[in-house]
């Protein structure tokens, strides 16, 4: 079952409970199902158990931060083509450049708007099926290849 075929499922973690509430109202509101973790441990834990089609990933949190929480999901094959959307206050272009280099497909700066949020979303889901497709058809060109193969 593609993406489109389902209510996307998304991941929304950051430690302040009014910006999870501001995110998940939103994605509701657009016919999205959301999930909540307010820290790195839980959103390791959610990833695992119910798979997202999205995280959206505050950096900076207590016990584990957005860094370690991305590098972790990112080293996990079941999670590490689950695109992921760092939300950050920092504008240090340093500081830019190392969550994408954690694995952050998309990095947004704080406060960002939920329409803005989403749009990231969608663009990187839609990104994320192409590869999936592309997958699939070369795969299924390669069995035809050999089987043509076997056959000569």
């Amino acid at each position: 079952m593609t993406m489109h075929e389902r209510t996307p499922l998304i991941l929304l973690v950051d430690d302040s409970a009014d910006a999870r509430q501001m995110y998940a109202t939103y994605f509701v509101a657009v016919g999205c199902q959301t999930d909540e973790a307010c820290d790195g441990f839980v959103a390791f834990d959610h990833a695992l158990k119910h798979r997202p089609d999205a995280i959206v990933m505050d950096l900076r949190m207590p016990r584990l931060d957005g860094w370690e929480a991305v590098r972790l999901l990112k080293n996990r094959a079941q999670t590490r083509e689950i695109p992921i959307v760092a939300l950050t206050g920092d504008e240090d272009v340093e500081h830019l450049k190392l969550a994408r280099n954690a694995g952050c497909d998309a990095v947004l700066l704080k406060p960002c708007p939920p329409e803005e949020v989403h749009a990231t979303v969608l663009r990187l889901l839609a990104a994320a099926e192409d590869i999936r497709v592309a997958r699939t058809y070369a795969s299924a060109a390669a069995r035809i290849d050999s089987m043509s193969s076997d056959e000569s």
